[in-house]
């Protein structure tokens, strides 16, 4: 039994390929009806929206889960994910930017993408390793 645990314990964080096509279906078909909307902080519709209001709308459309409504408050939900290795999709990916260390949340496509509203251009999909590695501080496991 001791082995049974053992062995189970550590893959007990990562979720089956179905499981994951399934997430992967939901925020592509939440990405495409908000792709494009420009960002807008405090911002909580399709006219404009900020980060945290993004996740909002998606984990309760396509996952039924309450957020909170703030990035620094959504920091503190789930678990925090230390290996890169075992972050999955639906994992809220966090950011600090600027000196005033601003932060900054997606949620994770797998392959380094994650989608998010990016200040400049709106609700897009972009790479963690490109502009985002140097920015960022942590993985939150919420579903």
């Amino acid at each position: 039994m001791f082995i049974l645990v053992l062995f189970t314990g550590c893959s007990s964080a990562r979720i089956s390929e179905r499981e994951r096509n399934e997430r992967v279906a939901k925020i592509t078909t939440f990405y495409k009806s908000w792709k494009g909307t420009k960002y807008r902080l405090g911002g909580t519709t399709k006219s404009g929206v900020d980060c945290s209001a993004l996740m909002q709308h998606l984990y309760k459309e396509k996952f039924a889960t309450t957020l909170p409504r703030t990035t620094k408050k959504m920091a503190q939900e789930g678990d925090k994910v230390k290996k890169r290795n075992h972050w999955e999709v639906g994992d809220l990916v966090f950011f600090k930017i600027g000196w005033r260390k601003t932060r900054h949340v997606g949620v994770y496509l797998g392959k380094n993408r994650f989608m998010h509203a990016s200040t400049s251009r709106g609700v897009i999909i972009s790479d963690i390793d490109d502009y985002w590695s140097d920015h960022f501080w942590q993985v939150r496991k919420v579903l």
